[in-house]
């Protein structure tokens, strides 16, 4: 795939982008190592002054950062809004939390004195997705500088402005020369710079494909990775629900960023004594739902981020009504330019279809009825994912069940999951391993020195 940037909504390719030569990539290693010696040593409070910076830049032109966005990747332009917004968020929690994370911590032993300390690695590799283009690298950025280390980020090839943004950022709030680069380079060129002796560890949030080959890589190399894949979070609703609450959270966490979110709902399970209410009005939800023009305000979805998406989307559909699922509403494509799809609800699909252990990344809900608590939390479990999930019943004895049964990174009981700087963030299973965000994600790229003085 060339670099460059198409827009969803018209698939007119507004501009493109060459690839870094080998002797540039050298250069930026070289750049990045060099940094990295002196950086690390620089001290808390000058690093949450430059932090603070960016939080400031990204909140004072934000509505142009979002448009680039929405440009690129065919987000809704308010929801890119928020997620510069959010940015600007995380790197102030950073900025004021980042000391107290990574503070030195005394252990009582035999010996007069022992401690662990917590110290930068170096040089880390970030290659993040189109998606969020904005947020899943700032969430990665904020917390590594904070910590002393210096990031290279590889982006998705649809996204170069918002990555050569992201790098204009942080060179304007301060930081050194060399800090954060951003690498324009192909999907090939990954595997020459994970192995370069001066990369010491990497974070991928992406595919299932792309985490496997980026692990294999560094795993043969010694080298640290975190890594947030897919998801297929289930959504159950039980009888003592609010569910026109629950109806309509469904709704957004089905839709949100057009439906192209790892943590977005994708498993509707409800118990059967509501399930009919609940379709018909989760039916109702998704059909009053606007698609068109991103930019515009009154739209509610967007076009998906490729031509490419489109017709994955359309193929898995395809399959899954091959295989006995049912079409509740949408399931097609809206003819015309742009890469929209309607908003769509399948019923009935059956475990022999590819589609119910796959993730599907558009506005396409899949509806499962569950006799008891039970059946709700094995049907929840039986996907190879587990990123995120939620739950909605006011019952404080289904509510634990849920919370220690679940098999997910994440369980949110009456509420739409989503990441918080303030909460660790990551899945099992095939969604990952290593957390980001909070002390966790802050300490996942530091060496956890321990300390022992006689």
């Amino acid at each position: 795939m060339s670099i460059a940037t198409i827009n969803p909504a018209t698939n007119e390719t507004i501009k493109t982008f060459k690839p870094l030569s080998e002797d540039e990539i050298v250069e930026k290693l070289k750049l990045a190592a060099e940094t990295f010696k002196t950086y690390r040593h620089t001290s808390f409070a000058e690093r949450a002054e430059k932090m603070s910076r960016a939080a400031e830049i990204l909140e004072n032109e934000k509505e142009s950062f979002a448009k680039t966005m929405t440009t690129e990747m065919g987000k809704t332009f308010l929801s890119a809004v928020a997620e510069v917004e959010k940015c600007a968020w995380v790197c102030r929690y950073y900025a004021e939390t980042a000391e107290k994370h990574l503070s030195e911590e005394e252990i009582k032993t035999n010996a007069s004195r022992s401690f662990i300390r917590y110290e930068p690695l170096g040089v880390v590799l970030a290659v993040m997705p189109w998606n969020f283009p904005f947020w899943q690298v700032f969430r990665f950025a904020a917390p590594a500088l904070m910590a002393g280390n210096v990031g290279l980020l590889k982006h998705a090839s649809n996204v170069p402005q918002c990555a050569l943004a992201i790098e204009e950022i942080f060179l304007r709030s301060g930081f050194r020369f060399g800090a954060f680069q951003t690498l324009l380079i192909e999907s090939t060129q990954v595997q020459r710079i994970l192995e370069d002796e001066r990369v010491v560890a990497a974070t991928l949030t992406g595919s299932e494909p792309a985490g496997s080959s980026v692990a294999g890589i560094a795993g043969k190399h010694i080298k640290k990775t975190v890594l947030e894949l897919g998801g297929s979070d289930p959504f159950i609703v039980m009888p003592s629900a609010d569910l026109e609450t629950a109806v309509q959270t469904a709704v957004k966490a089905r839709c949100i960023n057009n439906g192209q979110s790892c943590i977005a709902a994708k498993r509707f399970i409800v118990h059967k004594d509501i399930y009919e209410g609940f379709k018909q009005k989760f039916v109702e939800g998704m059909k009053a739902l606007r698609v068109g023009d991103p930019m515009d305000e009154n739209t509610d979805i967007g076009p998906l981020a490729t031509e490419s998406i489109l017709q994955e989307l359309k193929e898995q559909v395809g399959k899954a009504v091959k295989h006995g699922a049912n079409i509740l509403t949408g399931g097609k494509s809206i003819d015309g330019v742009g890469n929209f799809y309607e908003p769509t609800i399948l019923e009935n699909i059956q475990p022999d279809s590819p589609l119910f252990y796959e993730e599907v990344f558009g506005p396409v809900a899949m509806l499962f009825s569950a006799k008891d608590i039970d059946e709700a939390i094995r049907i929840a479990n039986d996907s190879p994912f587990g990123l995120g999930s939620c739950a909605w019943t006011d019952n404080e004895n289904e509510q634990q069940r849920f919370i220690e049964e679940i098999s997910a990174g994440q369980v949110f009981i009456n509420g739409m999951v989503a990441s918080d700087p303030r909460l660790p963030f990551g899945g099992i299973k095939h969604s990952g391993y290593g957390r980001e965000l909070s002390a966790q994600g802050i300490r996942e790229f530091t060496n956890v020195k321990a300390i022992w003085v006689k």
